[in-house]
């Protein structure tokens, strides 16, 4: 029998990749403060975004999920939210196009700030300081003081999630997401890049069915789903004093939700079962991820699941799987078996980023081959286990950055100095964003083309 929660009941349990504050009594005046301020989501959109995913699990959407690997508060422009929220429009109509179903757009953003490190402790020619964490933590500049983990930056945190979520919301409802803008959302550097022309030509079938539809009396004016679009933020939960201050109670349910974001998720460094994350997240309605690394084994997972969605809820649970190009097909078919073997209900996604980081020219980077390499496999151990491919998980932005090598345009591990902006890891820029897009949209149109076969051979 699970032991009654509260939104503080994570505080008795073990706790990992957590700062060390070293005036407690400011953290917890920041956390009072917090607790007090307007939620930044409602649970009622928390509720809109799990019956999506829940048609996502019963293989009738597909999960786009992607953003910063880390806000930063120096770069909060219009212009950066914009171009971000152009290629994720893109991209969104890629792959509705191709797969003939709604895809669910949930952004890494407007809460994205805290990051987990492999050490506690960084050194730089010699010199050794705690690790950068966020910056809803500390700073990135490489000094003493910098370094020092401050609470007065989870207000700033919060006020700029707020500033952003209110223009994504005036794009994503405003007339920004109008279809008849597919060909608008091409961005300059983009037009001269490989991907170009099969966005181009995508983008005229859309016109043409767009102005069929016109004729018949259907136009984004009648129509609200042409002009707006849902769209969804999400991040990883990982700094909990934090997310219990923005947890509150749903006044029409009674449940506790996380405010903080839409969808929240665990990451693989705190995903162990008996501590403070696993506690937290068991307890909160929303739409959950859980990301599932190499060392996670099927017994293992299925008491997570068991512990984080016991009444199997549809749409609750996102697996997303990050293993590395080259262990796909040793890890995923075993996790996708003992899911289908006791008949629990998840959304499968592909996070093919965190598995594929190495070194070159000094620089953390993502070859691009094996981002795509990872994409194909996550598809292809569906295909074979008959089970659907949810979603895919991915770090990037609407910059031209030269972070991740290779892509159609060739960025080389020579150009990673050009514009390598990211503050933690490497992101995927638009160009390559959009060609792993095409890349999946051929996946889901195999998908789709197997089923219609299979469904014409029982007819």
């Amino acid at each position: 029998m699970a032991e009654k929660w509260t939104p503080e009941t994570w505080r008795s349990k073990p706790i990992v990749q957590v700062p060390d504050y070293p005036d407690q009594e400011a953290l917890a005046d920041v956390e009072r403060r917090l607790s007090s301020f307007p939620p930044l989501v409602f649970a009622g959109e928390a509720r809109k975004l799990k019956s999506q995913l829940a048609d996502v699990a019963a293989g009738r959407g597909f999960l786009l999920q992607g953003g910063d690997c880390a806000e930063s508060f120096a770069e909060h422009h219009a212009d950066h939210i914009r171009d971000f929220f152009r290629v994720f429009l893109q991209m969104a109509v890629v792959l509705t196009y191709a797969g003939a179903q709604p895809v669910v757009k949930v952004g890494r953003i407007a809460g994205q700030f805290a990051k987990p490190r492999s050490a506690p402790m960084e050194k730089q020619d010699g010199v050794e300081l705690p690790s950068y964490r966020g910056d809803i933590v500390n700073d990135i500049a490489f000094t003493a003081e910098s370094r020092i983990p401050d609470p007065q930056r989870q207000v700033m945190a919060y006020r700029q999630s707020a500033a952003t979520l209110n223009l994504l919301r005036a794009f994503a409802q405003g007339g920004f997401a109008n279809l008849d803008h597919v060909h608008r959302w091409m961005l300059g550097f983009v037009k001269d890049s490989p991907q170009s022309h099969r966005y181009q030509v995508l983008a005229d079938r859309i016109s043409e069915a767009l102005s069929f539809m016109r004729a018949c009396g259907i136009d984004p004016d009648n129509s609200p789903q042409l002009r707006s679009t849902d769209f969804f933020t999400s991040h990883e939960a990982l700094l909990l004093g934090y997310e219990q201050a923005m947890t509150r109670v749903d006044s029409t349910s009674g449940d506790w939700y996380a405010t903080s974001g839409h969808m929240i998720w665990i990451g693989d460094r705190t995903r162990q079962p008996d501590h403070a994350h696993v506690e937290f997240f068991r307890g909160v309605k929303n739409p959950i991820g859980l990301k599932c690394g190499p060392s996670l084994a099927p017994d293992e997972l299925l008491k997570l699941i068991d512990i984080l969605n016991p009444d199997d809820e549809a749409g609750r649970l996102t697996l997303i799987c990050r293993f590395g190009a080259d262990k796909v097909f040793e890890h995923l078919p075993a996790l996708v078996r003992a899911v289908e073997r006791e008949g629990r209900t998840v959304v499968w996604s592909c996070d093919p980023m965190h598995g594929n980081t190495i070194t070159a020219n000094g620089y953390k980077t993502r070859p691009f081959e094996r981002i795509l390499k990872e994409v194909e496999a996550f598809f292809a151990v569906h295909r074979a286990e008959g089970t659907h491919a949810g979603g895919i998980h991915i770090e990037m932005t609407g910059k031209n950055v030269t972070e991740c090598t290779g892509g159609a345009r060739a960025v080389t591990a020579e150009d990673l100095a050009d514009r390598y902006h990211t503050h933690c890891d490497p992101r995927l820029n638009s160009d390559q964003a959009l060609e792993l897009a095409f890349l999946v949209a051929e996946n889901l149109k195999k998908e789709r083309d197997e089923k219609a076969g299979k469904q014409a051979v029982n007819a």
